[in-house]
């Protein structure tokens, strides 16, 4: 497995390569932020330990850059930033894992093996389907260039069905992973909501599968929702 670090603190850096070396691991470090976006780009790696405080340019924009990209390198990143703000930063501009200085280097083992588990599956930060975007982070979602007001009912149900682009989803399965379980409700409140949906983001875009359920298409080029309607 070949990895890379991205540290500027070069007894850290080293240290971090010759553990890695020594368990077996193939370790290339970079000291910067262009350098390691660089390397993470064009290396062949199977995963990147990424600093947060980098000179030229942040463990954020690394990472965030990468994605952009539809780059899925598993990220592990390293910060001796510790709220739970900047934690949060971190995963939401797409690292896979966010680890605190000082940091055991059991528990760094131990998540790092995780992640090469997981391997490097698609994980979008932006949801998309045609020009529809949905972002999880500033639950922002916009159709074109027009931004579009969503009650937290209708972005969660929205949200799951991009998770799932092309597929027919139950309403069954709706039911259970939009809605509260401890809750009773309504036998057509997925109807109901979908409905709302539809008039807000365009009907075709959110089509019925007679006796199946539902799926999410990119819709009809240009159309805008409840205006075209």
């Amino acid at each position: 497995m070949r990895l890379l670090v991205v540290e500027d603190e070069t007894r850290l850096a080293g240290a971090l390569q010759r553990g890695l070396a020594a368990e077996g691991f193939a370790v290339d470090v970079a000291a910067t932020g262009p350098a390691g976006l660089d390397a993470a780009r064009y290396g062949g790696y199977d995963a990147m330990i990424l600093d947060v405080m980098l000179p030229g340019l942040s463990g954020y924009e690394v990472v965030r850059r990468l994605r952009a990209e539809e780059h899925w390198l598993p990220v592990l990143m390293l910060s001796a930033k510790d709220g739970e703000y900047d934690q949060a930063d971190g995963l939401d501009c797409g690292a896979d894992d966010y680890l605190t200085k000082p940091f055991s280097y059991v528990v760094l083992l131990a998540r790092l093996r995780a992640l090469l588990r997981r391997g490097a599956p698609q994980r979008p930060v932006v949801l998309t389907s045609g020009d529809l975007s949905l972002d999880p982070a500033g639950r922002r979602v916009t159709l074109g260039d027009t931004e579009i007001a969503l009650t937290a009912r209708e972005y969660a149900l929205l949200e799951y069905l991009m998770r799932r682009p092309g597929e027919v989803v139950s309403k069954t399965e709706l039911l259970d992973h939009v809605w509260d379980a401890a809750v009773e409700t309504a036998p057509n409140a997925v109807e109901v909501y979908v409905g709302y949906l539809r008039r807000k983001i365009g009907r075709d875009r959110l089509e019925t599968v007679r006796g199946a359920g539902y799926r999410l298409t990119a819709g009809r080029e240009g159309s805008r929702g409840a205006s075209s309607a």
